[in-house]
């Protein structure tokens, strides 16, 4: 059997960690059993993955190398690692929208849907599953082994104080039994740790302070460090979850139970047992237990819970609807379309949860800074204590207790923590707005975004064109224009084609019989129709094939400087006719540009649409534009500016993905195709231009946090630094800054949560 074949992917629940020594902690000490690989540690979402050989190590070991360092931990529920794709989102096809811009009809061929990765990832299962609570998750703080250990230590410190006031006589050595009855399930951690080839741990600082202040008879000050060290550890984890509580939320917004559908009858099951297929009743005030698409019923549907959006919008049969949103009127009969483990809830929940894989380059780095910090501590606290004594005849009680405040000191907790706290806030708030962003890396970039790049067709406009205008040549008529070319679009998804058959339709025009249809990358789209060759095409082609002569060359000139679309219809060597179509921009786009605009950002238009087209479209909107431009051109102009500075591309099709995963963040429109949402660094679910400098606005507000928390937490340690080697704080403020600035961080990136992405400042 090869190597491969024996490693099995793995997923727990870790409940415990409060800080990003924690995880720095259990990732270095499972990282170092033989067979394991792949090292995943989440702080906000307290999970761990791994690869594992278990030929050379079993799952238990992995478990009791963590439950041995104090932590809990319980396997998550298996499922299947799905990609991200909104539902509704062209399950059948793929539009290339560059069809739409250049009329190239590439997926009039209808080719598969690229099919979505997927790996062995315990945990993805229905939100309910997700969420499995094992352990201290879910009980109060006094509940908790920490919350336990304060209690039992105010309690030995408090018997102490009354013993040395009762008995002075033997108060040193209540306060020794206090000390050393608190800090014994520390010090066993750190021994736990040590073993593992972990000798910097905050536990192992904790244990030889405490053990060193009873040396040098600071007995009262060590029981009281062990009390606030416990205290601080508490506050820690009160502080750590409330950040998570944003995460877990999510997972409440899908109902548990379903009205199932079953003939004329209707049953409650559970909503995690629905399966692809089966019709639901969703009455009014009642959450739609899945993604689905109506069958029957006309009301209001509340998606604020998924997109943010506050006002309800009318959905009737044929709509889509997500998991999680509100009907407000009337009753729905709803087809399921996603399992449990699939729909838009789940999926969002397993978004935010991954992100921390993808972490921010601050972040990668304050780990590396982290990792020769704190050694780096412990040796200025061993020269702060043998230094003086021996080089100067310094009191060496004066010098051990100095440099055993350093010790405390040394813990780099708040440090290593001020960036993830800052990032799940940040990106809890972007998911409860429709702002779906993919890690910590992706806000680091979305933040120094200088440029803008659009897509124009289903991004700023949208993509729902209308035939304005049908122009005969000759003696055709316009039934029989509308024919041929309705015949020629025939089978095609594409908005131009969808406008075109829509108006034959309309007429009451019939599509003449089609066969052989083929698309001209670029240009548009060629069939043998009626028993000839036919061809839509756009005019610069048809006027290079004798599809167009001068005349109709400058009507279609006239229809683009008025900002539409004209495509030519034609046979061989012979001209049938131009046909108008307009795609107006969303209500939203020109407010977008402005608010870029005085955000410092430069906007512009990436269209496969003729200059005249893109100019008029650009000028109404008040941006920069590229006409003409192919998906390589695309792709070429923002790896050219994106050596100038950070650039954000926004698009929805097919010939968007090269550009979206060339640009620093590529941001997909909520109903983009498959691809374009797969390929994206973020999507944004209610497909407002405003969203993009909402999201924008929200990464500089994370990265502002992560600035202070760092500001704060490395500031209070410098600063204690000093008072403690000057002898002007003791043991007990040491650990209060340590803790402290754990707390403080943690809360000050909790702030953004509250913060309105939507509000310009």
């Amino acid at each position: 059997m090869s190597e491969a074949a024996r490693e099995t992917y793995c997923d727990w629940t870790v409940t415990g960690m409060d800080c990003g020594s924690c995880a720095t902690k259990i990732r270095d000490a499972v990282a170092r059993l033989p067979g394991v690989s792949g090292v995943e540690v989440g702080i906000m979402t307290e999970r761990l993955r791994l690869t594992l050989d278990e030929t050379q190590t079993k799952r238990d070991k992995i478990e009791k190398t963590v439950r041995a360092l104090g932590y809990q931990i319980a396997p998550r529920a298996a499922g299947a690692k799905k990609d991200f794709v909104l539902p509704g989102a062209h399950d059948g096809h793929d539009d290339d929208h560059a069809a739409h811009e250049g009329h190239d009809h590439a997926g009039h061929d209808h080719g598969p849907k690229a099919a979505a990765a997927k790996r062995d990832d315990s945990g993805h299962g229905s939100p309910g599953h997700v969420h499995d609570d094992p352990a201290d998750r879910g009980k109060r703080w006094y509940q908790t082994a920490k919350g336990k250990l304060v209690i039992f230590t105010a309690l030995l410190l408090g018997a102490a104080w009354i013993i040395e006031y009762l008995a002075p006589e033997i108060g040193k050595w209540a306060f020794v039994a206090a000390c050393l009855i608190g800090v014994a399930p520390v010090a066993q951690r750190a021994f736990s740790a040590l073993r593992m080839g972990q000798p910097f741990t905050i536990e192992s600082l904790m244990t030889i302070a405490a053990i060193g202040a009873l040396f040098i008879n600071a007995a009262e000050e060590a029981a009281l460090v062990v009390f606030l060290f416990a205290v601080g550890e508490v506050l820690e984890g009160v502080a750590a979850g409330k950040a998570r509580d944003g995460i877990r939320a999510l997972a409440n917004l899908v109902p548990k139970t379903a009205q199932l559908v079953t003939g004329d009858t209707t049953r409650e099951v559970p909503a995690a047992s629905l399966t692809i297929g089966q019709t639901v009743l969703v009455r009014p005030g009642d959450r739609i237990p899945a993604d689905g698409e109506i069958l029957d019923g006309t009301s209001g549907v509340d998606e604020s819970p998924v997109t943010g959006e506050s006002v309800p919008k009318t959905r009737g049969p044929g709509d889509a609807v997500f998991a999680g949103a509100i009907n407000t009127e009337a009753a729905l009969r709803v087809k399921v379309t996603k399992g449990a483990e699939d729909n838009t809830i789940a999926r969002i929940i397993r978004l935010v949860e991954e992100a921390e894989e993808a972490r921010a380059p601050t972040e990668r780095f304050i780990d590396r800074f982290s990792r020769w910090y704190m050694p780096a501590i412990v040796a200025v606290a061993a020269l702060v204590v043998v230094v003086p004594p021996l080089a100067f005849g310094q009191p060496w009680d004066t010098w051990v207790y100095r440099g055993l405040a350093l010790l405390l000191i040394g813990c780099p907790c708040a440090l290593v923590i001020s960036v993830p706290a800052s990032i799940a806030s940040a990106m809890s708030t972007g998911a409860r707005r429709g702002l779906l962003m993919k890690g910590g890396a992706v806000i680091e970039a979305a933040a120094k975004v200088e440029v803008v790049t659009f897509d124009k067709t289903g991004t700023l406009t949208h993509g729902r064109p209308q035939v304005t205008d049908v122009v005969p040549f000759g003696a055709t008529t316009e039934a029989e224009l509308l024919a041929v070319a309705a015949g020629v679009e025939t089978g095609s998804s594409h908005p131009l084609a969808i406008a075109i058959l829509n108006k034959a339709k309309d007429a009451g025009v019939s599509a003449l019989p089609s066969q052989d249809a083929k698309a001209l990358m670029g240009k548009g789209v060629v069939a043998t129709v009626g028993g000839a060759v036919a061809y839509v095409s756009s005019p610069r082609y048809a006027m290079e094939h004798g599809g167009l002569d001068g005349i109709g060359l400058r009507q279609a000139t006239i229809f683009e400087e008025d900002g539409k679309t004209a495509v030519a219809v034609f046979r061989e060597k012979t001209p049938l006719g131009l046909i108008a179509m307009r795609d107006e921009p969303r209500a939203d786009a020109k407010d977008a540009v402005r608010q870029l605009t005085a955000m410092g950002v430069t906007s512009v238009i990436l269209t496969g649409d003729n200059p005249r087209t893109a100019a008029a479209i650009a000028g109404s909107l008040g941006l920069k534009f590229e006409a003409d431009m192919l998906p390589e051109d695309k792709l070429a102009y923002i790896r050219e500016i994106g050596t100038q500075g950070s650039v954000m591309m926004i698009g929805d099709g097919i010939n968007d993905a090269p550009a979206l995963k060339q640009a620093s963040v590529g941001v997909a429109m909520g109903s983009g195709t498959d691809v374009a949402l797969e390929t994206a660094d973020a999507a944004i679910l209610r497909d407002r231009v405003t969203d993009i400098p909402a999201t924008i606005r929200l990464s500089r507000a994370a990265m502002a946090n992560i600035r202070q928390n760092v500001t704060i937490a490395l500031g209070l340690k410098a600063v204690f630094l000093v008072t403690s080697v000057f002898g002007l704080t003791g043991l007990w403020i040491a650990i209060l800054a340590d803790t402290g600035a754990t707390v403080l961080v943690t809360l000050n990136a909790l702030r953004l949560l509250r913060f309105n992405p939507e509000r310009e400042a």
